[in-house]
């Protein structure tokens, strides 16, 4: 079975959306399945988000084949907005440059236009010359789906629908949409002709299934990548300080400054030193400021990182002893599952904080939907013993006490973590597989 797979976010491009495809080209062939990617080519000139809207070196589409499959890196024009951002950065010509993004916003969806073209000419070109048994497509960018709408309908070829986030549901993304009535007559034209959908979570599921009456929607999780985790087992944990790690993006919910104090609180009346590693956090500057104005004990011993590949990244998360993640209640992001890859304790921040709980209100839009609820995170944790859920303040700082006790008796911090396995990307992309198959035989 060949599958020809649309995919914006790939590596080499460091962004967590490419990690999901690129499991499917990388296990597809152990189920019996030959995957075609089509993507742009990415090259991380920059080490931050100007990798987005940079051009590529090369303005033809470059083919790449090896033991696992086929890709075609496609080549990227950046328009006008992105140009100008290039070369003035993000603080000139903001009006104008958002107006050209408006206009591509919403015009690539009534036509075959904007930066990301590039992907429908090649996957259409490739489809000329060769036969594929279905194509899956995963956003956003949800203007895929109207590339792959096309070419289903020219090629007579099934498709599936793959939303790692909301489309016109997303309320926490709401600057990146048109409109939530544009973007349901958007989602339902798109996905009409669908096959299958698609998504990573049963709360996704409840969100999207409103607008898709009648659709079966498949839970295909993100979970981890086991290669990295096993390049990263043999690294020990630190044993110079106890070290706290956190990884990936964060959100104005998360009470990061909550956790700064107590944390200071800490160091200040126990006397003891506490390491802090961020890895690719987002929002850099403002958590170097925050340490350095409120945080002085702990900006002695803290580093971050830039965003690296996520074999590299497994090992740095993996010299500390435990892993710091904050409540993202309803949804429960990629950053979890490397975590239980990676065997160290995890601490989750909180359940039942006060001040967390009045950020979720400001800012956190997502509600669970009558069928689900705002624990998966926490479930996730308890049922694979993988970590502890933090009440509130208090709490933390009683575990940061027992941590640092044990961390001062044995050097390392213990996890008994069991049954992650089943969260491997290997066995999320033989789920696919099944709902191919299944697709193939109907």
């Amino acid at each position: 079975m060949r599958v020809l797979i649309l995919a914006y976010d790939f590596p080499p491009l460091v962004r967590v959306g490419g990690f999901r495809p690129y499991s499917w080209y990388r296990y597809f062939g152990e189920f019996g399945i030959e995957p075609v990617v089509v993507t742009r080519q990415w090259e991380n000139r920059y080490g931050d988000e100007r990798d987005y809207v940079a051009p590529s070196a090369s303005s033809e589409v470059i083919v790449e084949r090896d033991e696992h499959g086929t890709i075609l890196r496609t080549p990227y024009r950046p328009n006008l907005s992105h140009r100008l951002l290039l070369r003035h950065g993000p603080a000139r010509y903001k009006s104008i440059r958002k107006a050209i993004t408006a206009w591509y916003e919403v015009g690539q969806y009534f036509f075959v236009i904007g930066p990301k073209k590039e992907l429908y000419h090649a996957a259409r070109s490739y489809l000329q010359h060769e036969r594929v048994d279905a194509i899956v497509e995963t956003g956003e960018p949800f203007v895929l789906f109207n590339y792959a709408t096309r070419l289903s309908s020219e090629f007579g070829v099934p498709w599936i629908a793959d939303f790692r986030d909301p489309w016109s549901h997303d309320s926490l993304s709401a600057g990146k949409r048109i409109s939530p009535t544009w973007d349901e007559r958007l989602e339902l034209r798109f996905t009409r002709s669908a096959s299958a959908l698609v998504t990573v979570s049963e709360f996704f599921r409840d969100v999207i299934s409103p607008l898709h009456a009648g659709k079966r929607i498949h839970i295909v999780r993100n979970g981890y990548d086991p290669e990295a985790a096993s390049r990263a087992a043999g690294v020990t944990q630190g044993g110079t300080r106890l070290t706290i790690a956190f990884a990936g993006s964060l959100y104005a919910w998360h009470p990061l400054e909550s956790f700064l104090t107590v944390c200071e609180r800490v160091v200040r009346q126990s006397g003891r030193e506490l390491e802090l590693r961020f890895v690719g956090v987002s929002g850099r500057s403002a958590v170097e400021s925050l340490l350095a104005s409120q945080c002085p004990l702990l900006a002695r011993h803290a580093r971050l990182f830039d965003r690296l590949p996520n074999d590299q990244a497994a090992i740095e998360l993996s010299r500390a002893n435990v892993f710091l993640i904050f409540n993202d209640y309803a949804t429960v992001g990629t950053k979890i599952y490397d975590y239980l890859a990676l065997k160290r304790k995890i601490l989750l921040c909180y359940s039942a904080d006060r001040e967390a709980l009045r950020l979720k209100e400001r800012y956190y839009n997502l509600q669970a939907s009558p069928v689900g609820d705002d624990r998966p995170m926490e479930r996730l944790i308890e049922d694979t013993s993988a970590g502890t859920v933090t009440r509130d303040q208090a709490h933390l700082e009683e575990l940061l006490q027992e941590l640092l006790d044990e961390f001062a008796t044995s050097g390392k911090i213990a996890c008994p973590s069991m049954g992650i396995e089943r969260f491997s990307r290997r066995e999320q992309a033989g789920r696919l597989a099944e709902i191919l198959g299944e697709l193939k035989a109907s």
